[in-house]
């Protein structure tokens, strides 16, 4: 008897809830798409193509609204023989600064074996190795830089490649940016110079609501998924858990798909709630745990801090109250403390990370101040920490004051 069978009893083509999987349509951002298309138009009209940054939160549509219509765009523009479109894609996302970037890029035009070392070259040398490659192509070229916002304010590029042609470092090539941030600010920290210069058009992907990520999740579920495996309410608690978290449908589909394996692991021939909320629960401590992977040894504690309030139902509280906590967790575990301005810091970062949610209070002429609590479930974050910390005795102290205050 082979130890590995097919599973069919839930999914027809589990890939459709991928991150990696492009549907023939893009539902819910139809108005998104049509400013798109206007910016995209000087391509078409045989141009110098606009520099485009699109804005909004993870799984917002951002990168899988640009795949679609730059596929559409490159098969439309074959029936101009004056328009010659090459579209190149980088995700920046571990590349933090514009040398990076541009060397990647070089390489990413070379072929294999011409690649350049990633140290030991002047800047404006590797830029003129990049010109010279996209001179070598040529025609129309949209460079796609997916998650820009990781080079920070080393941002030369961006002030260099929209200024190339009037400089002479392009002739025939005529270069269009698309880059796609998550941070809202990003254009705010750049340098001046680069605002100015870039003269960007500028896209904004608001979160989904709940009905919006219903019709997202009908849809991929109708390939997804065989017919009659979800029950009623199934994709409504999908999209209600997604909607009132980050309005991402990547976390939506996410939570379909775990829920799936859930109930395919277990037999069992339809997806239900309980599926939803077990998957819910993993994704929420995979979530903190991917977070706290990030974190220095003393944002660890500071999350443990909190984790420690709420176990005493003392939170949200303030940074101060939670400082103390710090300090406790420091002396049990031998560790050297931080000042309170520091562990601030670090509330700060758990609070970008989705872990904290903060509330401000303002109090008149004493000034503002920010309360703190957890933004995941409580049980998600003693997991977590379990895992990550080697508190083992202070972690079964918390546990014990949660179930007593009922907050396991």
């Amino acid at each position: 008897m082979p130890r590995f069978e097919r599973k069919q009893n839930i999914f027809r083509n589990k890939d459709a809830l991928g991150e990696s999987y492009q549907p023939e349509t893009i539902e819910e951002r139809e108005e998104e798409i049509n400013q798109y298309m206007d910016a995209l138009q000087p391509v078409v009209d045989g141009w110098e193509p606009n520099n485009i940054f699109l804005y909004g939160n993870t799984g917002v549509g951002k990168t899988a609204v640009t795949d679609y219509l730059l596929d559409q765009l490159r098969e439309d523009v074959s029936d101009y023989e004056d328009v010659n479109l090459s579209v190149i894609s980088l995700n920046c996302k571990t590349l933090n600064s514009s040398y990076q970037v541009a060397v990647e890029l070089v390489n990413k035009l070379r072929p294999s074996g011409g690649e350049i070392s990633s140290t030991g070259y002047p800047q404006q040398a590797v830029f003129k190795k990049l010109y010279t490659e996209l001179e070598d192509i040529g025609g129309t070229i949209l460079l796609v830089l997916d998650e820009i916002d990781a080079i920070g304010d080393r941002d030369e590029l961006l002030y260099e490649l929209p200024r190339a042609r009037a400089n002479d470092n392009l002739d025939d090539a005529k270069v269009g940016l698309i880059g796609i941030s998550n941070d809202f600010k990003f254009r705010d920290q750049l340098d001046p110079r680069v605002q100015d210069t870039l003269c960007e058009r500028e896209l904004q992907f608001p979160p989904y609501d709940a009905p919006e990520l219903e019709n997202i999740l009908q849809s991929r579920a109708s390939i997804a998924i065989v017919d009659d495996a979800i029950k009623d309410g199934v994709l409504k608690f999908c999209a209600a858990l997604a909607a009132r978290d980050s309005g991402s449908a990547r976390q939506a589909l996410d939570l379909l798909r775990l829920a799936g394996e859930i109930a395919e692991n277990n037999d069992r021939d339809a997806i239900t709630e309980d599926h939803v909320e077990a998957a819910r629960s993993r994704l929420e401590q995979e979530r903190v745990e991917e977070g706290m992977r990030e974190l220095t040894t003393h944002g660890r504690l500071a999350l443990l801090a909190v984790v420690s309030k709420a176990a005493k139902a003392e939170t949200p509280c303030r940074t101060r109250d939670i400082y103390e906590e710090y300090l406790t967790l420091c002396e049990s575990s031998d560790t050297d403390s931080l000042a309170q301005r520091s562990v601030h810091n670090h509330l700060s970062d758990l609070r970008m990370l989705g872990i904290l949610s903060a509330n401000e209070n303002r109090s008149g002429s004493r000034g503002n101040y920010y309360s703190y609590e957890l933004d995941v479930p409580f049980s998600s974050a003693v997991e977590a920490m379990d895992d990550v910390l080697r508190l083992d005795e202070e972690i079964e102290t918390i546990r014990d004051i949660a179930t007593m205050n009922n907050r396991s």
